[in-house]
């Protein structure tokens, strides 16, 4: 299901983060450290082998809401876009730490030219963030950002669950994304 929204394209997909071949780059959900773990995090870097993390660490540590690019190394994308997301009722403001997430992660994308970009849902899992809240945030913050994009065409969130994909999707429709 994908919706334009004045040149950038939103769509909520089931899958796995780590397989967007068609994409230029692919957000991590990642930890302060910026090493492997589990979800998102550790999904990337089996996939991505030991170069990422050896890159990564030259960006550690990162807080809440921050975000670093580095190369993708063996995924079939270009860049991995790192971002930690809140601790949900830990990191506060959680919706405003989470919303700089994905400002940060699409600035990041717009300045190396990348036109594609997949998104987790991020802070969902470990970080314990419902789902509807994380997906009103990223949506709301899109329709905010889109505006000031020039290279990004396509923004694809990449949902481990049908659950979630229904929840995300349905959050698009209804914001007219």
């Amino acid at each position: 299901m994908q919706q334009e929204l004045s040149n950038v394209k939103v769509e909520c997909v089931r899958g796995d983060i780590a397989d967007q071949p068609d994409m230029d780059a692919v957000v991590n959900s990642a930890n302060a450290q910026l090493r492997s773990g589990g979800g998102v995090a550790g999904a990337l870097h089996a996939a991505a082998g030991p170069g990422l993390e050896q890159e990564s660490q030259r960006h550690a540590p990162i807080e809440p809401g921050d975000a670093v690019i580095t190369e993708a190394y063996d995924l079939p994308n270009d860049y991995v876009i790192h971002c930690l997301g809140p601790v949900y009722d830990d990191d506060e403001p959680s919706d405003s730490l989470l919303a700089s997430c994905y400002r940060e992660a699409l600035k990041l994308a717009d300045e190396k030219g990348i036109g594609k970009i997949a998104f987790p849902s991020i802070s969902t899992g470990t970080f314990g963030y419902p789902v509807e809240a994380a997906a009103r945030v990223a949506m709301h913050t899109i329709k905010r950002t889109r505006s000031e994009l020039d290279n990004v065409v396509l923004i694809r969130f990449v949902l481990h669950t049908e659950s979630d994909q229904r929840i995300y999707d349905d959050i698009r429709k209804e914001l007219s994304l």
